[in-house]
């Protein structure tokens, strides 16, 4: 029985004057003594209260294994089972009584960021958070499974997301299916490898920073990240809240734009959807397959391609990378599309705008699982094995990037405070009105997905570099691809040819073009790629010389 927070406590949760001055001492702050029993009584209710609330039965949405059984849930074992390092899990989920067959009998993967109840969620990190076991399935999962999908495991995933390097995930390195020992990208490592390998036909990735589209990039496969929104992330593991996109992996554009069209849509739940995009909206698939199937010599004329001047300049944009893109975007040229180059110089900026700003909130959101002031699906017993700061166990577990992640967010917090974060805010905005005022110009904007091609990957895994050593492997990875996850727009990587490995002969590498497009516009981007592939053949394109 629930009391005032003015009312009597009981004794177990008397909080006595000493408690409160403790609690303000620790805080910096000073209570007078006259009103120390005044605040004891208020606390004392309240702790009453916050008992009273872990006693009452969570409010979770229910998964009827009736209908969503699963079975044979197993940790893959040797390079074989885990198809070099791709899978973390391995399961077979799938709905007795499909709502449709848009998806059916086709195997999918989901990366290990991504709850499906009763299969263990890593999220790429060891420690008892790594060990966490959700009992509930994600609104995607759902809706993957009553589309007739069926899931066939978990895909490795880098340490806590925070990796652009496929060699940091506590189930081991994921190897590039097209030479052995570089990495996938990351952090959707496995997602990218099942789909390149054949292991499995489509994945779903999570993307904060580039986590879907640079191992799309590396992998040769089609990655989206939507519209922040587009997706309902109720279920995933948050990073934090305003850069969180869950999206579709496929080897084609067209199996790109189904599964993409099988979980857009709000579900009630996560509070970064509109209320107004109801699941089905738009046929992603029905509107991409259409398109191709018209035919024609010129798909894109009347749509205009922006080519942005900055996305070509970062010091690391290696030469083959950037003719793969150019040649890549003549061929638009040649389906009709209308080409300009645009220059947005606050472009150069975005990436360490967004390297200070994701530590201030992400260290409290994604490494403390505290989302304060959202309305999401949360989940109490993970927090349970975090706590209010990690814990030196949970600190040793992650890799070398959420330790960044965490020593940037406490040294900036001390430092510098919200006032930095607010101007960071302010900054992102003035970002995201740029793009959009280019986009008023052109229907995309197009660059090299990632400047560079993947690098070699340490079979020990990144950690025995030493952090320094290990996060400059990724300087410039995501220079074009971070800044559209703070604005929210729509960015596709589609897979234009392959380049030489930098450091190693006859070594062939898959590269990708980003297409950015209007928020809420990604039919276009998916447009604009299907119109693409449908006349190359990636596969056949190199761009360079091997050593």
């Amino acid at each position: 029985m629930s009391v005032s927070v003015l009312g009597a406590a009981q004794q177990d949760s008397i909080v006595t004057t000493q408690d409160v001055n403790t609690l303000a001492t620790k805080s910096g702050i000073t209570i007078p003594p006259s009103e120390l029993k005044d605040w004891s009584a208020l606390l004392s209710g309240l702790n009453h209260c916050a008992k009273e609330i872990l006693t009452l039965e969570d409010y979770t949405p229910a998964v009827d294994l009736s209908v969503y059984p699963r079975t044979d849930i197993h940790r893959p074992v040797g390079p074989t089972d885990t198809d070099h390092g791709g899978w973390a899990w391995k399961c077979d989920v799938r709905s007795t009584n499909p709502k449709s067959d848009e998806l059916a009998g086709r195997t999918i993967a989901i990366k290990d960021n991504i709850a499906v109840a009763g299969v263990k969620c890593t999220n790429g990190t060891g420690g008892k958070v790594g060990e966490w076991v959700p009992k509930v399935d994600a609104t995607l999962v759902t809706r993957l499974l009553d589309a007739g999908g069926v899931i066939k495991g978990k895909a490795a995933c880098e340490n806590n997301c925070f990796g652009a390097v496929s060699d940091t995930s506590v189930t081991g390195p994921v190897h590039n299916p097209y030479a052995h020992a570089y990495s996938t990208g990351g952090s959707s490592s496995g997602s990218a490898r099942l789909v390149a390998s054949g292991a499995v036909d489509l994945a779903i990735g999570a993307d904060q920073g580039g986590s879907i589209r640079l191992p799309s990039a590396n992998c040769g496969v089609v990655g989206l990240k939507p519209t922040w929104g587009l997706v309902p992330y109720t279920g995933c593991i948050s990073l934090e809240a305003t850069i969180d996109h869950a999206g579709p992996m496929a080897r084609t554009v067209q199996d790109c734009a189904t599964l993409l069209e099988v979980i857009a849509g709000s579900d009630g739940i996560d509070d970064r959807q509109p209320l107004n995009w109801p699941h089905g909206k738009i046929k992603f698939g029905q509107e991409v397959r259409k398109l191709v199937e018209s035919g024609g010599d010129l798909p894109l004329k009347g749509t205009k391609v922006g080519v942005l001047k900055e996305g070509f300049e970062d010091p690391m944009t290696d030469p083959n990378v950037a003719a793969a893109s150019r040649s890549a975007i003549a061929k638009l040229a040649e389906l009709g599309a209308e080409v300009k180059e645009i220059s947005i110089p606050l472009h150069r900026d975005s990436g360490m705008i967004w390297m200070v700003a994701l530590p201030m909130a992400g260290t409290t959101q994604g490494l403390l699982s505290n989302p304060a002031g959202r309305k999401q699906l949360l989940y109490p017993d993970r927090c349970e094995l975090v706590g209010s700061q990690l814990s030196q166990e949970a600190f040793d577990a992650l890799g070398p990037g959420g330790q960044n992640i965490y020593l940037r967010g406490l040294f900036l917090q001390e430092k510098f405070g919200s006032p930095l974060h607010a101007r960071c805010t302010n900054l992102l905005r003035k970002l995201s009105d740029e793009y959009e005022a280019a986009l008023k110009e052109v229907d995309v904007l197009v660059m090299p997905t990632i400047v560079f091609p993947p690098v070699k990957i340490e079979e020990g895994g990144g950690k025995s570099l030493g952090p320094l050593k290990m996060l400059s492997r990724t300087i410039g990875a995501t220079y074009n691809t971070a800044t559209f996850n703070s604005t929210g727009h729509p960015g596709l990587s589609l897979p234009v040819g392959f380049v030489p490995a930098r450091d190693e002969g006859n070594v062939w590498l898959p590269t990708g073009l980003q297409i950015v497009g209007r928020k809420w516009e990604d039919l276009t981007c998916l447009k604009v790629a299907g119109s693409w592939e449908g006349r190359n053949d990636w596969k056949g394109l190199k761009y360079g010389k091997c050593a």
